[in-house]
């Protein structure tokens, strides 16, 4: 049962139709005191609450019923509803332990799509108190391409388990190369949009200019090189999943309007005035730190709760080193097939493996052992042999990084390693991005937020 609290009696029986004409019961209240009240007497699933109720609209009588709530039934999701000016205050709420907020005038596809989610949340089973084996999620989860057996990687599974089924919008944290495009493609292909796009968008490499004509669309001639109609990323995630990648490079201006987009699932095709909706499930991902951002002014704090109503995050490979082995054989494997040869890595040279500290992660594995089999020519793998193929990568990549991940924060390693691979293609920026997996315009933006001299 879903409990709606607001003053306002058109609200409350437009909510409440709405919610029964989609198979959801409901009990109403006109103030906070009819609320607790009501919330003690029923076994109330969900709260739908106004943050006025009265002539004040400081919202302090919204959060103080959200607190009362939480009080009484923390186990309770509460969806905030608010004016689309008082963004700043249903943040304030998603702090003090709201599980979302919605913004008047509602859409009725996107307020249902809340409260599903929010149920759905609440409904999933929770972490088991025993150590999920590799071998339970696999039962019941496509989790392919998915390496790894290490309790911190197992973690990750089960949360992208639970929360596949649901509607929750994603962020995935982790260092780069930790394989986050992999988690947020496990999340899409275990929910129930699985048969619709999956679409990924590298926001590092889309300019501000750029951004509402890539996004959004644009109709012939809305420009001076728009010789015809063009689908944005969101039309085409339509029924599916969008995944922002590289969300943390997004420019301030970029960020309004995709808070917007988020925010109500409509937008204007770039050239059309004419308003269009949305239905799409969002997963982002980045390297930084959006919390310190937003402390720095880099970031919009509403912004970051629109994302992370789940967050995920993927430990560096050193952290897991029980896992390297695993993808090691799946990626030597993998490289068998397509050259059709029976390759095979000693024990000697697994625990090499094992003892690096990988600064870039799963990524630098795979490509290391790629370089390897081409180097070496040889079906068996050793030590030796990697230690040649590694010697190809940036001056002191991996040695001087095992200081550097003890002593410097992650900036300053990626500084760092932006600067070496510079150096080794003589200040070439197509060679030098290509080999840190970036694009160019990410790569300008790297060189731009360290002041690197190109």
């Amino acid at each position: 049962m879903i409990l709606i609290v607001d003053d306002d009696a058109s609200v409350r029986t437009s909510l409440a139709l709405l919610l029964k004409q989609n198979g959801l019961e409901s009990r109403s209240a006109a103030n906070p005191i009819e609320a607790l009240q009501l919330l003690e007497k029923h076994a109330i699933e969900l709260v739908i609450q106004d943050m006025n109720f009265s002539r004040k609209t400081t919202g302090e009588e919204g959060l103080q019923l959200l607190q009362s709530i939480k009080q009484r039934k923390p186990q309770v999701p509460a969806i905030l509803m608010t004016a689309w000016g008082s963004i700043e205050l249903a943040v304030r709420g998603v702090k003090a332990g709201a599980a979302d907020f919605v913004t008047k005038p509602w859409s009725n596809q996107q307020l249902l799509q809340t409260v599903q989610t929010a149920l759905g949340l609440s409904r999933a089973p929770k972490a088991r108190e025993a150590n999920v084996t590799r071998e339970d999620l696999d039962l019941g989860f496509d989790f392919r391409q998915l390496i790894g057996r290490d309790p911190k990687f197992l973690k990750v599974l089960e949360r992208v388990a639970r929360v596949a089924c649901t509607d929750a919008s994603v962020l995935i944290t982790g260092e780069s190369g930790t394989g986050k495009e992999l988690i947020a493609e496990a999340v899409h292909r275990n929910s129930r949009r699985r048969n619709g796009a999956f679409v990924k968008v590298n926001l590092g490499g889309i300019s501000s200019t750029l951004f509402e004509s890539e996004m959004f669309g644009h109709v012939r001639g809305a420009f001076t090189d728009a010789r015809q109609d063009r689908k944005g990323r969101f039309e085409l995630a339509n029924g599916g999943t969008i995944f922002l990648d590289e969300i943390g490079d997004l420019d301030l201006s970029s960020q309004v309007k995709m808070l917007r987009v988020l925010q109500d699932r409509t937008y204007e095709v770039l050239g059309s005035s004419t308003p269009r909706t949305v239905d799409m499930r969002v997963i982002s991902a980045t390297n930084r730190n959006l919390v310190d951002m937003v402390e720095k002014g880099e970031f919009r704090e509403d912004l970051l709760y629109r994302l992370n109503l789940i967050t995920i995050h993927l430990a560096a490979l050193r952290e897991r080193s029980q896992d390297v082995p695993l993808l090691a054989t799946h990626f030597l494997s993998n490289i068998g097939n397509v050259y059709r040869r029976q390759l095979a890595v000693s024990e000697q040279a697994l625990k090499w493996l094992q003892a690096q500290n990988w600064p870039g992660n799963v990524r630098q594995l795979k490509h290391l052992i790629e370089r390897t089999v081409l180097i070496s020519g040889q079906d068996r793998l050793e030590p030796r042999d990697f230690e040649a193929a590694l010697e190809m990568e940036p001056k002191d990549s991996a040695r001087e990084s095992v200081q550097l991940a003890g002593e410097a924060t992650m900036d300053e390693i990626e500084k760092a390693m932006i600067v070496r691979t510079l150096e080794r293609h003589a200040g070439n920026i197509s060679k030098a991005a290509s080999a840190l997996g970036m694009t160019r315009q990410a790569f300008y933006r790297r060189l731009e937020k360290y002041g690197i001299q190109s």
